[in-house]
Protein backbone atom coordinates (compact mmCIF):
# COMPACT_ATOMS: atom_id res chain seq x y z
CA UNK A 1 0.00 0.00 0.00
CA UNK A 2 0.92 3.53 -0.82
CA UNK A 3 -0.24 6.58 -0.49
CA UNK A 4 -1.12 8.52 -3.60
CA UNK A 5 -3.39 11.05 -3.67
CA UNK A 6 -4.69 13.82 -1.36
CA UNK A 7 -7.93 14.74 -2.77
CA UNK A 8 -9.47 18.19 -1.25
CA UNK A 9 -13.53 18.93 -2.01
CA UNK A 10 -13.62 22.34 -2.94
CA UNK A 11 -16.00 24.63 -4.31
CA UNK A 12 -14.33 26.20 -7.09
CA UNK A 13 -11.60 23.74 -8.56
CA UNK A 14 -9.99 26.42 -11.21
CA UNK A 15 -9.70 28.95 -8.57
CA UNK A 16 -8.36 26.66 -6.41
CA UNK A 17 -5.64 25.30 -8.72
CA UNK A 18 -5.14 28.78 -9.53
CA UNK A 19 -4.85 30.19 -5.67
CA UNK A 20 -2.29 26.70 -5.34
CA UNK A 21 -0.09 27.99 -8.66
CA UNK A 22 -0.17 31.87 -7.27
CA UNK A 23 0.48 31.28 -3.53
CA UNK A 24 2.95 28.08 -2.92
CA UNK A 25 4.36 28.59 -6.74
CA UNK A 26 2.76 24.38 -7.19
CA UNK A 27 2.46 23.47 -10.98
CA UNK A 28 -0.73 22.49 -12.40
CA UNK A 29 -0.65 18.08 -13.24
CA UNK A 30 -3.98 18.29 -14.91
CA UNK A 31 -7.67 19.68 -14.66
CA UNK A 32 -10.54 18.13 -16.39
CA UNK A 33 -12.04 19.80 -18.79
CA UNK A 34 -15.18 19.55 -16.59
CA UNK A 35 -13.65 21.56 -14.03
CA UNK A 36 -14.47 19.20 -11.22
CA UNK A 37 -10.86 17.33 -10.79
CA UNK A 38 -8.07 18.96 -11.01
CA UNK A 39 -4.07 17.19 -9.44
CA UNK A 40 -0.79 19.15 -8.60
CA UNK A 41 2.43 18.36 -9.39
CA UNK A 42 3.76 17.27 -5.94
CA UNK A 43 6.17 14.69 -6.07
CA UNK A 44 5.34 10.97 -5.95
CA UNK A 45 1.94 11.52 -3.98
CA UNK A 46 -0.68 13.93 -5.86
CA UNK A 47 -2.61 16.68 -4.33
CA UNK A 48 -5.89 17.00 -5.93
CA UNK A 49 -8.65 19.09 -6.30
CA UNK A 50 -12.33 17.96 -6.51
CA UNK A 51 -15.74 19.83 -6.78
CA UNK A 52 -17.87 19.35 -3.89
CA UNK A 53 -20.75 18.24 -5.86
CA UNK A 54 -18.11 15.47 -6.65
CA UNK A 55 -19.07 13.83 -3.01
CA UNK A 56 -22.03 13.87 -3.34
CA UNK A 57 -21.79 11.87 -6.29
CA UNK A 58 -19.33 9.75 -4.79
CA UNK A 59 -21.98 8.71 -2.23
CA UNK A 60 -20.00 10.64 0.63
CA UNK A 61 -21.05 12.66 3.64
CA UNK A 62 -18.58 15.17 4.53
CA UNK A 63 -17.79 18.77 6.05
CA UNK A 64 -17.37 20.99 3.40
CA UNK A 65 -14.08 23.53 4.30
CA UNK A 66 -15.16 26.90 4.80
CA UNK A 67 -12.68 30.09 5.31
CA UNK A 68 -14.94 31.52 8.05
CA UNK A 69 -15.65 28.14 10.16
CA UNK A 70 -12.46 26.80 12.58
CA UNK A 71 -10.15 24.78 10.77
CA UNK A 72 -10.56 20.55 10.12
CA UNK A 73 -8.44 18.66 12.23
CA UNK A 74 -6.43 17.69 8.73
CA UNK A 75 -3.52 19.81 7.09
CA UNK A 76 -2.19 20.01 4.08
CA UNK A 77 2.60 20.05 4.67
CA UNK A 78 4.39 21.72 1.59
CA UNK A 79 7.97 21.60 2.30
CA UNK A 80 10.52 24.04 1.29
CA UNK A 81 13.70 25.32 2.53
CA UNK A 82 12.56 28.73 2.51
CA UNK A 83 9.29 28.79 4.97
CA UNK A 84 9.80 32.69 5.68
CA UNK A 85 9.84 33.29 1.78
CA UNK A 86 6.78 30.89 1.30
CA UNK A 87 4.56 32.18 3.92
CA UNK A 88 4.92 35.77 2.75
CA UNK A 89 4.70 34.60 -0.79
CA UNK A 90 1.10 33.07 0.02
CA UNK A 91 -0.05 35.48 2.33
CA UNK A 92 0.13 38.24 -0.40
CA UNK A 93 -1.59 35.73 -2.82
CA UNK A 94 -4.85 35.99 -0.49
CA UNK A 95 -3.66 32.53 2.20
CA UNK A 96 -4.78 33.95 5.73
CA UNK A 97 -1.99 33.94 8.42
CA UNK A 98 -2.87 31.50 11.20
CA UNK A 99 1.11 31.20 12.83
CA UNK A 100 4.02 32.90 11.71
CA UNK A 101 7.76 30.84 11.02
CA UNK A 102 9.01 29.25 14.00
CA UNK A 103 12.03 27.31 14.73
CA UNK A 104 10.39 23.73 16.39
CA UNK A 105 12.85 22.04 19.58
CA UNK A 106 13.64 19.42 16.41
CA UNK A 107 15.44 21.91 14.48
CA UNK A 108 12.34 22.61 11.90
CA UNK A 109 10.68 25.73 11.06
CA UNK A 110 7.59 26.04 10.79
CA UNK A 111 4.15 28.15 9.81
CA UNK A 112 0.73 27.82 8.73
CA UNK A 113 -1.61 29.76 7.00
CA UNK A 114 -5.09 28.76 5.49
CA UNK A 115 -5.90 28.68 1.69
CA UNK A 116 -8.59 30.66 0.08
CA UNK A 117 -11.25 27.88 1.33
CA UNK A 118 -9.96 27.07 4.48
CA UNK A 119 -7.61 24.77 4.34
CA UNK A 120 -4.58 24.49 6.82
CA UNK A 121 -1.75 24.36 5.48
CA UNK A 122 1.46 23.86 6.77
CA UNK A 123 4.66 25.37 5.45
CA UNK A 124 7.93 23.32 6.45
CA UNK A 125 11.65 22.94 5.98
CA UNK A 126 12.70 19.25 5.12
CA UNK A 127 13.53 17.08 8.49
CA UNK A 128 17.13 16.39 9.22
CA UNK A 129 18.24 12.90 8.65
Amino acid sequence: MKLGYVILYVPDVPATVAFYEKAFGLQRRFLHESNTYAEMETGATALAFAAETMADLNGLTVRFHRPKEVAAAVEVALVTPDVEGAFQRSVQAGASPVQPPKQKPWGQTVAYVRDLDGVLVELCSPMSA
